[in-house]
């Protein structure tokens, strides 16, 4: 069997769980209230601005062969540039379109929730102590994540809170963006042999999972914009 499948296999019970969250699955239908919105961006932030700082600490620990490796991180380097700001944006547009307190240059400067920095810690452990491929469980349930609800609550909070777009340029491209990202993931897992790599790339996935889904539990939980 390709390691993708086997990865999938091992991981869905995880992935399950992650889903029957009732913060997520309140926001996947939209019945999130903007105070939870944008306490969803600003972790979102504080863990995506280290997204392109945790690839280049896995290429900087990975040997020169196989190349493959190598060029697929200088592709995901070049693809995830810059997100976080998008994040930004779209904080500040929830704010002016509301008249909300939240800032987003105090969100730039302001601190995670526990669970978010819990989950970035766990990242550069695994890169640094574990093995910098391993990483690549965290890729997939941030992707992954992205490709099941990241479309689908962009519209459904959109219409609940009558937000403009510009309140959602990081779920609506993550959607779409991820779709072909996780193809490219696919290609990238069925090239390592390597048992041990392997079982690492498993257990940093299942850990992730439980991880981003307590990002996910910390967040305030409301009967949305309706109540």
């Amino acid at each position: 069997m390709p390691f993708f499948n086997t990865l999938m296999n091992a991981t869905e019970a995880d992935r399950s769980e992650l889903f029957q969250i009732p913060q997520l699955q309140a926001g996947a239908r939209g019945e999130i209230s903007l105070e939870t919105y944008i306490a969803f961006l600003t972790e979102a932030y504080h863990h995506v601005k280290h997204t392109v700082p945790l690839l280049m600490a896995c290429g900087s620990r990975l040997p020169q062969n196989p190349r493959w490796m190598l060029d697929a991180i200088t592709e995901y380097i070049d693809e995830e540039k810059g997100h976080e700001e998008w994040i930004l944006n779209d904080i500040a547009a929830c704010c002016a379109h509301s008249n909300s307190a939240t800032d987003a240059e105090a969100v730039r400067h302001g601190q995670p929730r526990p669970a978010t920095e819990l989950m970035v810690a766990y990242a550069y452990y695994t890169i640094e102590r574990i093995n910098p491929v391993a990483f690549f469980g965290m890729v997939l349930v941030l992707e992954g994540t992205s490709i099941e609800l990241a479309t689908k609550a962009a519209d459904a909070i959109q219409k609940d809170l009558s937000l403009p777009n510009t309140a959602f340029s990081y779920l609506t491209s993550h959607g779409a963006l991820d779709i072909e990202h996780m193809s490219f993931y696919e290609g990238l897992m069925n090239k390592i042999d390597d048992e041990q790599t392997q079982q690492q790339i498993i257990h940093c996935a299942r850990m992730m999972y439980r991880l981003y889904g307590d990002i996910f539990r910390s967040l305030p939980i409301d009967n949305g914009a309706s109540s």
